[in-house]
């Protein structure tokens, strides 16, 4: 057995059942709940564990966020997993052990580390297996915000993910008061099984927001009956909705920030004056969010746990699963200042509070769902009004439809198999698109166009060589993939140690989706060689080109995925990097 996994002889099919905090201390003071039990509630605040060596438990608990108890995977007990605290330049030892019944995992999102402690199972190493514990060992060789996650199946979708944060070893760069952590989630009572296989059989089954009798009258009204009916026809040809933002949402999803539903509603307190830091991460597993803290200004100083050079005077900006923002912001006046976390396509929000005396901060109303546009289907448009209704009398057979996909009647095929209902025909670089939802809403919107690292380019040679990559997709029939082909038939990614490789990612859907390339950082083009801002999660615009340079400095075999859960069955790849 590899030194690194320790046998352990307590019974993996133990569970615990554990209520809210409220409940908990009630039970506890009528002599009702054993102290053991009460230690494993939920806390108002995460659990915080700092230093260089931890000890982690994998079980499975009974939580309410809604109303009804259902299981759980948690960490110590706690969703979300504790907060770990460690400082750059350290040697970290991290047990962890898994008293489930099924295999588990810990990924630790964004670090740079040995590949046989990554914790991809398949790829890093077997998993942790019932009754073993793995001993996770490697220097902290950067600082900043990170988290780690489940990769074991929809583990990650039942509390499985955490924050962690790494101190400067030297000066931080970044002034602050006050730091707080906020991890934003989604949650469902849902088994996600049970939530994929409604995605397999109908993909739209989590949209609430199609087209009605009701729409297509208010569109007569303002487009004329000719326009309307013609842009009705043009989606239905392609059996496409451009109301079609996320594949899960709030029908199902309670959005929480760091554990707290938006009607418990997390907190943070600031005197007037203080600079607070707030590191955003987000956790979910298929939740885009916009943020914003009406009242006040954001000073974003850092992306996926890299300094950058500070943007001044932003209102908002999206976030995709699994990238992480810090930000500054300097409140002036007392008071109550809501963070408002609102899903991408409008179904809900995640919500907190920076309060200077105690009191919860107003919602703000959710902004209007969005619509998908031109832009968003890989169509050049130019200054055209990317108003839908602006479709009408255009020949949509050549908008790179398969017909032989089971999801159009386009009259061109361009490109052909099962796995593949779309083709993006003019896709653009778009770094200073803020995305579908957020043009032109009178806020100023941080876009990759903004981001700068702060220090200068490490690896300025030019890439040797290019990989293009179409992110694919058949919507009817829920598949996802690279290049039309799904991870269980693909071939494996090779990279040269060493070697500086330029990675093209072109998006053939209408979704946006997060890349996360394991092991190495990816260098986003974002305009400035000399700064280029290194990331390891990187949004693809539906219909848009994006490209970074990767230089392979680490062997080993990697992970390479989209990171929307129930699109990585297939949408991922092995890199091996010798």
């Amino acid at each position: 057995m590899n030194n690194t996994y320790i046998k352990n002889t307590f019974d993996p099919g133990r569970r615990h059942f554990v209520q809210g905090l409220t409940t908990a201390g009630m039970l506890a003071s009528l002599g009702m709940l054993s102290p053991r039990l009460l230690s494993a509630a939920p806390a108002l605040e995460v659990p915080v564990l700092e230093g260089n060596t931890f000890d982690l438990t994998i079980d499975e608990i009974m939580v309410n966020f809604t109303g009804s108890p259902r299981m759980a995977t948690a960490v110590n007990g706690s969703i979300p997993s504790p907060t770990l605290r460690m400082r750059e330049g350290d040697d970290i030892t991290i047990r962890v052990t898994n008293k489930m019944s099924v295999t588990s995992s810990i990924h630790w999102h964004g670090l740079i580390l040995p590949s046989n402690m990554d914790g991809v199972p398949g790829l890093s190493y077997a998993g942790i297996k019932p009754g073993e514990t793995y001993v996770y060992k490697f220097k902290a060789v950067q600082n900043g915000t990170y988290w780690y996650h489940s990769h074991s199946g929809f583990q990650e979708q039942t509390g499985m993910y955490g924050s962690i944060i790494i101190e400067p070893r030297n000066a931080d760069p970044v002034k602050f008061d006050r730091d707080y952590v906020v991890l934003l989630s989604d949650w469902t009572d849902e088994d996600p099984h049970t939530v994929y296989a409604k995605l397999k059989k109908m993909s739209d089954y989590y949209n609430r927001r199609e087209r009605t009798l009701f729409d297509f009258t208010k569109e007569v009204r303002e487009k004329g009956l000719a326009k309307a009916i013609e842009a009705r026809k043009m989606w239905n040809q392609m059996r496409m909705s451009d109301r079609d933002i996320s594949d899960v949402t709030g029908y199902t999803y309670t959005f929480l920030a760091n554990g707290q539903t938006p009607n418990q509603g997390w907190m943070g307190s600031f005197r007037p004056g203080e600079k607070v830091r707030l590191r955003f991460i987000n956790g979910s597993a298929m939740t885009f969010f916009d943020i914003r803290i009406p009242g006040l200004k954001m000073q974003v100083v850092a992306a996926d746990g890299q300094n950058i050079k500070p943007v001044h005077g932003i209102d908002e900006f999206r976030i995709a699963v699994a990238e992480t923002y810090d930000v500054i912001v300097q409140p002036q006046q007392g008071g109550s200042y809501p963070i408002f976390a609102q899903a991408i396509d409008r179904s809900g929000y995640a919500f907190g509070t920076l309060t200077s005396n105690g009191k919860k901060a107003k919602v703000p109303p959710l902004d209007p769902a969005p619509l998908l546009t031109h832009k968003d289907m890989g169509m050049n448009m130019g200054g055209m009004n990317m108003g839908s209704g602006d479709m009408a009398g255009m020949d949509h057979s050549a908008m790179g439809h398969n017909k032989n996909a089971g999801g159009s009647k386009a009259r061109v095929k361009i490109v052909t198999g099962p796995n593949i209902d779309m083709l993006a025909m003019d896709p653009q670089v778009r770094l200073d698109d803020p995305g579908v939802g957020l043009r032109n809403n009178g806020r100023r919107v941080l876009t990759y166009a903004d981001i700068k690292n702060l220090y200068p380019t490490q690896d300025k040679r030019p890439p040797n060589r290019e990989i293009e990559l179409h992110l694919t997709g058949n919507m009817s029939r829920y598949i996802w993939s690279f290049n039309g082909v799904k991870f269980n038939d693909s071939r494996p990614i090779g990279l040269r140690f060493g070697e500086r490789v330029r990675f093209t990612l072109i998006n053939d859907t209408m979704m946006n989706h997060p890349i996360h390339l394991h092991g190495m950082w990816s260098e986003l083009e974002s305009g400035d060689d000399n700064y280029l801002p290194r990331k390891h999660t990187i949004i693809v615009q539906p219909g848009a080109k994006i490209s970074y340079l990767v230089t392979a400095d680490a062997k080993g075999h990697w992970a390479y995925h989209c990171h929307l859960l129930y699109h990585m069955k297939g949408m991922f790849r092995r890199v091996i990097v010798a």
